[in-house]
């Protein structure tokens, strides 16, 4: 395979090792975050190579389009992928065993420009590849695909610089773009939703397996989402998390608060980092968990009744009025108790910024 024609497919991981990245290599005060940002966007540019340069934008001329379809047979569980330099990819759930693609070719320079840019699919048993392939240089043609494939089909979509819009599709879904929005509704297998620049919304998941949310400036908005593990992060940007089920969850961002409404698995392990940022915990039912909470520049609150430095036992006949006290006090910086049977682990650690924990 021509590399040109993949290159830009993982670009998007690269930014998002940021994500995953230990706090101390995230936070403001660290001088080599920049660095780190910097070197990641002049890799994902490199990394995009030619492809990436073609498409420079649009001038003010009038508009020039010219529209593809196509129709590739995968099977009711096949699988799909589709790679795309500059615009939007909107990909839906429907009946049968087809894939079906229309794009529209756009420009506003010459219109001899849309001729040298090209989709181009492999079609095999069960599998069909569709991409962007860009032969000239400098032509400022970006490609916008709507594309149905069948409800069990597994989907990998990437772009460099567009939007990603999936719905419905129920196999293994996995969606990243350098510039633009990801959205996922109702795609309950979801494995990865992921952008540099732009705003991640998920719902409708539920998958034994593992998930992976991120960006590095924007938010990440999960709604319904029932996984094994769940990792959300952001560099710029509020995470908000509801109607979340999860046994292990992992939340991180550099500069930006964080909200979640859900439960806590028995046993379940829960870690939220945030270095500039408000973290709002409102749990459902909680059986019980260990808390370790900690904020330099702000203060932590529970309004659930703790035992504070307690065991696991749950016996709250230590808790006196003074420790109330002490446990009410929004002054606090850190607080160490246990909730319940404990049996959960809760850290909840922030630079600057209030902690607070309710009950749903």
């Amino acid at each position: 395979m021509d590399m040109r024609r993949t290159r830009f497919v993982s670009v998007a991981g690269l930014g998002l090792a940021l994500v995953a990245a230990p706090a101390s290599a995230q936070a403001p005060r660290d001088p080599d975050l920049s660095a780190i940002v910097r070197d990641a966007i002049r890799d994902a540019v490199r990394s995009v190579g030619d492809a990436g340069r073609s498409y420079q934008g649009r001038n003010t001329g009038p508009e020039q389009t010219d529209r593809f379809s196509a129709k590739y047979r995968v099977g009711r569980d096949g699988r799909v992928s589709i790679a795309n330099i500059a615009g939007d990819i909107t990909v839906t759930a429907g009946p049968g065993e087809e894939v079906t693609v229309d794009a529209v070719k756009r420009t506003r320079g010459d219109k001899s420009q849309l001729a040298s840019v090209h989709i181009e699919a492999s079609n095999g048993p069960g599998r069909a590849d569709i991409r962007t392939i860009h032969t000239g240089r400098n032509d400022r043609v970006s490609v916008d695909y709507t594309v149905t494939v069948p409800a069990g089909a597994s989907l990998e979509v990437h772009s460099v610089s567009g939007s990603l819009k999936v719905t419905g599709v129920h196999g293994a879904v996995r969606a990243e773009t350098i510039s633009g929005a990801v959205t996922a509704t109702d795609t309950p297998k979801l494995e990865n939703a992921r952008s540099i620049s732009g705003t991640v919304t998920i719902s409708g998941i539920s998958t034994e397996g593992d998930l992976i949310a991120g960006t590095v400036s924007g938010s990440v908005v999960a709604k319904s989402v029932k996984v094994r593990r769940l990792e959300v992060g952001s560099v710029s940007g509020d995470l908000s998390l509801t109607d979340v089920t999860c046994e292990r969850l992992a939340v991180k961002t550099v500069s930006g608060s964080v909200e979640y409404a859900g439960g806590l698995a028995k046993a379940g392990t829960y870690d939220f980092n945030v270095h500039s940022g408000s973290v709002r915990l409102m749990l459902a039912n909680p059986a019980g968990f260990a808390l370790t909470a900690t904020s330099f520049s702000g203060s932590v609150r529970s309004e659930l009744p703790m035992t504070i430095g307690g065991d696991s036992s749950g016996d709250t006949s230590r808790d006196t009025s003074r420790e109330r006290r002490r446990r009410e006090v929004l002054g606090n910086h850190s607080l160490r108790a246990t909730y319940g049977d404990g049996s959960s682990t809760l850290t909840v650690r922030t630079f600057s910024g209030d902690i607070i924990i309710s009950k749903r």
